[in-house]
């Protein structure tokens, strides 16, 4: 199993385990590593079979009743299915909750289309009032569940097959290098191959695994020792931030490079995730050919 993955499904036994207010809701997926504590918790370790849309509705339920849940299965059915219930059972009831999935956008290449998800940030943007974790590391996806579980608020934390060879644990953007011809802005785990991408280059590089809220004071200050070109690289769909960075910036003279999943074709690839990055522009190497170009350097 994935380190990230398995790394959440451990952190979530601890919770559950140290929490008697807190319940897990599952679709079929993660059901068999969570078993032990589903016997260990019979009652806060529910498996509704292969029902996305109730998993979603079930969990606000049990926000209404008191508890903190943890809803979980792969994102083209916890966010994509299961929209409509995220939107009226969590938004409109205003009720918290922890929505965590793993696969990102296309971690699962050999099942198809249907485990691919690159749309899930963006349709969450369009809800008020949720906070979205992008860890790009299993010791950020640790303290990020950890830290998502107290409070009532709504939060997404979407977990990846891919992942940095280093945690980066602080708040907002964190600036790891400087620089004066433009700022690029990795997001989880595309940290490592932006950082590959930038090599010899005079950029500031950002990075967020929390990209909601969106860091907008961090971005100003960037921009402020450098020029207002800036590149906005997600591993999901492409420009989802873009509105963000916009608002940021809207007194500021900037341009704006969003890379990610493309936008302006269906990929129909398979393969493995390599041969995906590599169909989006999201390996190093093109990363560093879009970089260079937008930039001038």
């Amino acid at each position: 199993m994935n380190v990230v993955r398995e790394t959440f499904l451990k952190t979530t036994e601890e919770i559950l385990d140290a929490d008697p207010d807190v319940a897990v809701v599952l679709a079929d997926i993660s059901a068999a590593q969570l078993a032990a504590a589903a016997r260990r918790h019979p009652d806060r370790v529910i498996n509704v079979g292969i029902r996305e849309q109730l998993m979603v509705s079930v969990g606000a339920g049990l926000a209404l009743a008191g508890l903190r849940p943890i809803v979980h299965t792969f994102p083209s059915f916890l966010v994509e299915r299961g929209f409509e219930q995220i939107k009226l059972d969590f938004s409109h009831q205003d009720v918290g909750g922890v929505l965590v999935s793993w696969g990102g956008s296309y971690d699962m290449p050999t099942a198809g289309r249907t485990h691919q998800a690159p749309g899930d940030v963006a349709l969450l943007d369009s809800l008020p009032e949720w906070t979205v974790h992008v860890p790009g590391h299993e010791e950020e996806a640790r303290r990020l569940v950890l830290e998502s579980i107290p409070g009532d608020g709504r939060v997404y934390v979407r977990l990846s097959a891919q992942s940095n060879g280093s945690p980066h644990l602080g708040v907002g953007f964190t600036r790891l290098r400087f620089g004066s011809s433009g700022v690029v802005v990795a997001v989880g785990p595309m940290l490592d191959r932006v950082l590959r991408a930038c090599a010899g280059l005079d950029v500031t590089v950002l990075y967020a695994s929390t990209i909601r809220p969106f860091d907008a004071a961090g971005l100003r200050s960037a921009v402020s020792s450098a020029c207002g070109d800036v590149v906005l690289v997600e591993p999901y769909l492409a420009g989802t931030s873009a509105h963000w960075v916009a608002e940021a910036l809207s007194d500021v003279p900037h341009r704006v490079k969003s890379l990610g999943v493309r936008r302006d074709a269906e990929v129909r690839t398979y393969g493995g995730i390599a041969d995906h990055d590599l169909a989006h522009g999201l390996d190093a190497g093109s990363l560093g050919l879009s970089i260079r170009e937008f930039l001038g350097v």
